[in-house]
């Protein structure tokens, strides 16, 4: 074995402590905007469910709105909003950044934070909306 192929060894980690390592915010906002979508294929069915319910009888749409005055029901589609809410606005900035804008690393960490922002206001207008 070479010298540069001992040195490349010893230099690498023997152990990467997962814990205290610190994301950025793009790669939060990757890996949340990929969690928001999980979470909106399951919404699917909950909304279609309740349109199908609302939709089959005048009785079964005045029990679907009595269903939405139960607090867990309010919390659930506050929730599917909220990622609804977040999936599009990172969305709309993984677009941009697909067009050729805020590539730049200081860019895309800002752009990142905005988008944080932008859907903690939308979850909070939609929680003021739901309740």
């Amino acid at each position: 074995m070479e010298q540069s192929e001992q040195n490349v060894k010893k230099q690498r980690p023997v152990h990467l402590d997962l814990q205290t390592m610190r994301f950025p915010a793009t790669a939060i906002a990757s890996i949340l905007h990929r969690v928001s979508g999980v979470i909106m294929i399951f919404a699917v069915g909950i909304l279609i469910w309740l349109l199908n319910a609302s939709l089959a009888s005048p009785e079964s749409f005045a029990g679907v709105q009595t269903l939405f005055d139960n607090l867990l029901v309010k919390f659930v589609i506050w929730g599917i909003l909220t990622a609804l809410g977040y999936h599009l606005i990172v969305g709309i900035r993984h677009l941009i950044m697909d067009a050729g804008c805020w590539e730049e690393l200081p860019a895309g960490i800002a752009s990142a934070k905005a988008a944080f922002a932008l859907s903690i206001a939308f979850s909070i207008i939609v929680g003021v909306w739901v309740w």
